[in-house]
């Protein structure tokens, strides 16, 4: 069997799994780019400790995933797509307890089982206990849901289409129900039903047993409390103070070396969107303060850390934390392919410019030249 096409699949995959773009099927308007004048010819950016202009990369939000990694995912795609649902399976077993990396496995396996399915099916006529694949189809019925829908406003779908939508997302919750009775402990099928809450017209008193169940089994998951902040945002059934509110408490509650603090970061570009101004004054810096220093105990290998370090050097540098936004594109390297500077125009120039204003406005001194020389090779050579 040819790797070509399995290999373009599993690219997909990392490219979705490493691209915080806002989950399913929902409108999202391109907020007002936020211009930066063009980086001085003479800004040299290896003399501050910053990758040089002529090693930016614009294809990655951060780096790639170790070669044990896709060996692994290409591993577990192979076998699906050659019918074999085992090592799927135990791929996803094997994270059991570790919510957030499960959610990145399972994540995999979905988009594996949007090209071909047939493992899926197979495995749940083989091992119909399965909390995992019930989940998993479940999830596909939102996915599926929402891309009859489409993506535009509700009175731009086709009649068909939404009467479609409306039937396949309460079709969604209820197999997520019945997973989630497969196994208590696995909060996968709260996180299904969760997102598909806001499509199916969930009110706030429908939500909360929803949120009730997912937050008892996995007080801190990620995707959980992205989905969660959507919900509360005010173009679903809540308001900018709910949603902000939402994401402080999912912030404030984070242990140590969870990504959550970035939630925050999620829920300011959601203010962007609607052209809402953001916090502002010191305890606006002071929360964006904060989040630098949860993200700094978050562990190097967390697959949404690149994005959220692009969006909270962007927020430093519009609260004019300059310092500490410089010390955030340090932490970035070469890597600027993110809508964060792509939105603006080009993003190798944009990234470049907005590290250009963190160095001026920091009045950060150069480094010595041995010091230039070896961030420069690093940078080169990453």
């Amino acid at each position: 069997m040819t790797h070509f096409l399995p290999i373009l699949g599993v690219i997909l995959v990392i490219l979705i799994r490493n691209t915080r773009s806002g989950g399913t099927g929902i409108y999202r308007p391109k907020r007002a780019p936020r211009a930066f004048k063009p980086a001085p010819a003479s800004f040299d950016a290896a003399a501050y400790g910053l990758a040089p202009r002529e090693a930016l990369d614009p294809t990655r939000s951060g780096p790639p995933a170790t070669d044990r990694a896709c060996r692994q995912s290409q591993a577990v795609a192979d076998a699906a797509w050659a019918g074999d649902w085992r090592a799927a399976a135990a791929h996803l077993e094997a994270a059991h307890g570790d919510w957030d990396e499960h959610w990145s496995r399972f994540e995999l396996l979905r988009s594996i089982a949007r090209r071909d399915d047939g493992w899926l099916t197979a495995w749940r006529e083989a091992v119909p206990s399965s909390c995992d694949a019930a989940a998993l189809a479940a999830d596909l019925m939102v996915h599926q849901a929402w891309a009859i829908r489409g993506s535009g406003y509700a009175h731009e779908v086709p009649a068909a289409n939404m009467a479609k939508f409306r039937a396949l997302l309460p079709a969604a919750i209820e197999a997520a129900q019945r997973a989630a009775h497969l196994d208590p402990r696995n909060p996968a099928p709260w996180v299904v039903m969760v997102t598909a809450a806001r499509g199916a017209q969930y009110r706030p008193d429908r939500f909360q047993p929803l949120w009730d169940g997912l937050v008892a089994r996995a007080p801190h998951h990620y995707e959980g409390h992205w989905q969660g902040m959507q919900y509360w945002c005010a173009k679903w059934f809540g308001s900018d103070a709910k949603m902000l509110g939402f994401a402080e408490r999912a912030m404030d509650g984070a242990p140590a070396g969870s990504p959550l603090a970035g939630i925050y970061l999620h829920a300011l570009t959601e203010l962007e969107k609607r052209r809402t101004a953001l916090p502002s004054g010191g305890a606006a810096k002071k929360r964006l303060l904060a989040v630098a220093d949860a993200l700094a105990l978050v562990p190097a290998e967390e697959e949404n850390l690149p994005t959220l370090r692009h969006l909270l050097a962007r927020y430093l540098l519009q609260a004019g934390l300059y310092e500490a936004a410089l010390q955030q594109f340090r932490l970035i390297g070469p890597w600027c392919g993110t809508p964060v500077w792509s939105e603006q125009g080009d993003p190798v120039e944009v990234f470049h410019a907005a590290r250009a204003v963190a160095v001026a406005k920091s009045k950060a001194k150069p480094l010595p030249p041995e010091l230039r020389e070896k961030h420069k090779d690093v940078a080169l050579h990453l």
